[in-house]
Formats: C-alpha cells, structure tokens, sequence
C-alpha cells in the first residue's frame, strides 16, 4: 500500500511478524554513568530479538570516561567521539551502525521491555517511516538497579505534553499536517537507515534544534512519520525543553529560521535571503537574452521573494575574453551571465538539478512572465491542498502541450522511493501526494514582458497617479454638488406630493359627501312620487 501524505493508517503492522530487519540503537553520552547502566539494562530486556540488534555507546568526552556495564545487550560495542556536541556524537555512531534501522535513544531513556519491537513492526511495513515513541518525564530519584516494572515504579509521571498536542489536534498526524517532521526527537525515534543516507547526518553546525532540522530532511526525503503509543520510554527527570523553553527557543530559532523554510513566521523580513530558499525556479539560460530577462525579472519583481532562480546553461564558455559585441553566438549568455552575476537569488548551473532540501521546484519554460502574485498563488494551491505536482497549462498546439511544473520535492521523494517498473513517476506522486491541473488564464502567465520602471520611471508612475487621483477628487466633488441639488429636487417633489395626496384626500371626501347627497335626494324623491300615486287612486 502507499502513503497519500502522511496517513498511514492503510500499513498495518502485524503482532506475529517474521521480524528480518537489523536495528542500530545509537546512545550518545556525555557522563551520567549510572543513567547509562540503567538504559542498557532495559535494552537487554528488549522483547525484539537480540540476534538483530546492535547497541553503540556513544562517549562524548567523558572525565572519567564510560565503561559497558554487565547488564547490556550482546552486541553492545562504546566508541569514543572527541568532538563535543551530541549532534557529532550521532553522527560517529551513525557511521559505525550497520543496522536496517536507525534507533537514535538519550542516554537518560528507559525503554519499557516491548518498544523497540513496536518500532520495528512498523518498519517491516514500508521502508520510509520515521517511527516516535511516547515518552514521559519523572522526577523519581535515579534506581540504583532497573525495576522490574518500569510503569509501576515511576508513575505518575509528565507526558511529553507538545507531541501529545500535535498528535491529537492533527488525528494522529494523519490530517495533512503541514510540519510533521516535528515528531522527529532524538529521544526515542527510530528510521529507515536509507533515509538517513538520503537526507544527510545530523547539521553539527547547529547548537540547537538539530532533531527538528533532521526530521525537515527526512521528510524531503520522503518520510512518512508515525507517533507509536505502544512505544513507552521514561526519561529520569524533565527534559532541557521543559525547563527553559523561551531560551532554547530563542537559540534555535536563530539558526533553523536558515535551514527550514516551512518554518514561515520565522521569515517575517521579506529582504532577507536564506540558506535554504522556499522555492527554486528551474529556467533554461540559453533561450536568449531578452527571452531570459524577461521571465526572471518578473519573478525577482512577484510577492514571493524568498525564492532562487537557477539558470541552466554552458556558463563555463561565458567568460570574460574578448568578444565581438554584434557577431558573437556566445554574445547573448555572456549578457545574462554579467546582468545576474552580482543578483544573490540567482544562481548559475549546469544541470537541472534542484537542492534536495527546497520544498518546491517550479520548473517554467524561458520567456512565460508570471504575473506578480502568480508563484504565491501556486504555492497556497498547492500547500493547503498538499498537492505534489500542479501542472499549469501554458500552451496547447499540434505539437503538444507546453506545461510549468510546481514539484513538491518530498512527494517526488516519496514516488521514486515506491515508483513500479515501468510507472510513470507523475502517476506515483498522484498516488502518494495528488496531481492537478490548472490554466494559465487562471493563475497569470503571459509571453509579453513585465514592466519595470526605473527610478525616474517610478517617479514619473508617481506624479501621474497623485494626478490622476487629484481629477477623481474633483470629480467626486463635482458629484457631491449634483447629489446635493437632486436632494433639493427630490425634497420639493415629496412636497409637492404630500399636497397632491391631500387634494386627493379632499376631493375624495366631497365626492363622498355627494354621494350620499344624491342618495338622500332618491330616497326623497322615491317617497313623494309614492305618495302621490296613493292620492290618485282614491
């Protein structure tokens, strides 16, 4: 079965699998002799069989440094990492891990006797998962030999209360999130080892936030991430997190604001340019000069600025030797190359080939200008529909149909990672993430230039708007004065009608009064002839 956006409600783990897959449990560790003792004992009592997994102790530096107690699994190995920070520790473990499955674990996590193999009941199902445990925080004081019944002994205990929000206001990520890679904690999270080799080590540059840095990665990579209640750990006292959340966030966000562009409220500053863009804009640099310009000003000019515009071409023979300015075939790549040299969101390439950890790629034929909100527009289509691929329809002739592409980079991840012999991988991504198709009418893109005004252009722009509106305030005026007077006119006709309505009324009233005038006057008129016709025949 394949994943549509991260609902994997339709793999279904099984309780009696044949298990098959290698797990590398990493523990980095920076002293805490006795918390390690205490992890590696709950490890030995792991119900997911010992034969498939290899546990590597990290030691980080520790004075003195760590020993392997008695009681640990049988393929426990300790390394040691000279370089400080748990982000090199992992990754020196990473390096030495041969497993199917990467369990990244803190040397301060008891893993009750049944959590590894849940884990791993989900990697047997597909090999893209990111798989979380449900970790809670005691404050018991440390044991000095392991519990038989970890619950009992150090319950209650604190959930991890921001992945227990996420994962209930999201159906258990299953809603279309739109950052699920926030599950990624290094705590108690396990991941398809080809995931890891597709998204890179951990960022040893970052002081903080390197989960969540690795977890975006991952999901660029393809990932699919599942919150595992059956995967209980208990971590001897509260994390860093909980303790200083608004400083470890200040010092975090500094630094994954640059890594993570989904992170949006973090780019507030539209004239900042970032390590990792929002979008790249795939372009074919050959296809002339003005053609070129045309497109990639526009694109500089739109409300989406936080983007790159990567040219393609032969930009090794646009040098800087003597040309001949009218006569040169090379003349019109050397142009582009030196008008966009110093432009720091454009880049020179050779190959079509986007950074795998940009969230989109809009690939757009030379020469089709987008309007100004047209990009933003694709983007917002395309995120709050989690759309994979949207094809806009440039052109259709009888040679076929020219098309931009929008490509969401973790869905075309995800296609080939399940693409079938033979399938078209657009048909994959339409299975994992959806297609669709819009006009170029409907989200503007035309062949005629943009217009870009210059300074003097701009103030000339400028005079004849204040112009212009200064005509639309006299004519209001103008109008003002028209209403005015048709108040005063209408004003009279009312009047005119209430004197009217009473004339009526008058009127009415008089012929009321004839009638019943003349009625009296038949009445009269009837008794006397009847009287008189009495006397005649006596």
């Amino acid at each position: 079965m394949r994943v549509r956006g991260n609902d994997y409600r339709v793999l279904r783990p099984h309780e009696g699998y044949d298990p098959t897959l290698r797990v590398s449990v990493i523990v980095p560790a920076y002293g805490g002799q006795d918390k390690l003792d205490l992890v590696l004992a709950a490890l030995a009592r792991q119900t997911y069989p010992e034969d498939l997994t290899e546990v590597i102790v990290v030691d980080n530096g520790s004075a003195p440094p760590l020993r392997l107690p008695r009681e640990r699994p049988a393929g426990t190995r300790l390394i040691v990492c000279e370089t400080p920070g748990r982000a090199a520790a992992r990754n020196a473990g990473l390096a030495a891990a041969t497993g199917d499955v990467i369990h990244w674990l803190d040397s301060d996590v008891l893993l009750t006797p049944g959590a590894v193999e849940a884990h791993m009941r989900w990697h047997h199902t597909a090999p893209y998962l990111v798989v979380t445990g449900y970790i809670r925080f005691t404050e018991a004081p440390v044991p000095a030999e392991l519990p038989d019944d970890l619950e009992r002994a150090f319950e209650p205990a604190e959930p991890h209360a921001w992945i227990i929000d996420l994962v209930e206001r999201t159906n258990g990520l299953t809603d279309n999130p739109q950052r699920p890679f926030s599950l990624h904690v290094g705590g108690a999270t396990s991941v398809n080892a080809r995931l890891v080799e597709a998204a890179g080590p951990m960022d040893d540059e970052l002081i903080l936030g390197q989960d969540t840095e690795m977890g975006y990665r991952l999901a660029q990579a393809g990932a699919v991430f599942v919150p595992e209640p059956e995967a209980r750990a208990y971590h001897l006292g509260p994390t860093m997190r909980m303790r200083d959340k608004q400083p470890i966030d200040r010092v975090s966000h500094a630094f994954v604001a640059d890594r993570i562009p989904s992170y949006r409220w973090l780019r507030a500053n539209p004239g900042r340019q970032w390590k990792v863009p929002y979008v790249t804009v795939l372009l074919d640099g050959t296809a002339g000069y003005e053609t070129v310009r045309a497109t990639v000003d526009a694109l500089l000019a739109g409300t989406v600025p936080d983007l790159s515009i990567v040219l393609v071409g032969p930009w090794d023979s646009a040098g800087h030797e003597r040309r001949a300015p009218l006569t040169d075939p090379g003349l019109d790549l050397a142009l582009i190359h030196g008008h966009y040299r110093y432009e720091g969101r454009v880049r020179f390439a050779s190959t079509d080939e986007a950074d795998p950890a940009v969230p989109f790629v809009l690939r757009l034929p030379s020469g089709w200008v987008p309007g100004e909100d047209t990009l933003a527009r694709l983007l917002d289509l395309a995120r709050d529909e989690g759309l994979g691929l949207v094809n806009v329809l440039l052109r259709e002739s009888a040679d076929g149909l020219l098309t931009a592409r929008l490509e969401r980079a973790s869905a075309f991840a995800r296609a080939r990672i399940v693409l079938r012999p033979g399938e078209c991988l657009d048909d994959a991504v339409d299975d994992v993430s959806g297609v669709s198709w819009v006009e170029a009418e409907s989200y503007p893109f035309t062949t005629e230039p943009a217009v870009v005004l210059g300074r003097r252009g701009a103030l000339r722009a400028r005079t004849e708007a204040q112009e212009e509106a200064a005509r639309l305030a006299k004519e209001v005026e103008r109008l003002r004065g028209q209403v005015a007077k048709w108040r005063d006119e209408a004003a009279k006709w009312r009047k005119s009608a209430v004197e009217l309505r009473r004339e009526v009324g008058s009127l009415r009233r008089q012929l009321a009064a004839a009638k019943r005038a003349q009625q009296g006057l038949r009445v009269v008129l009837s008794t006397t002839v009847k009287r008189a016709l009495g006397k005649g025949r006596r």
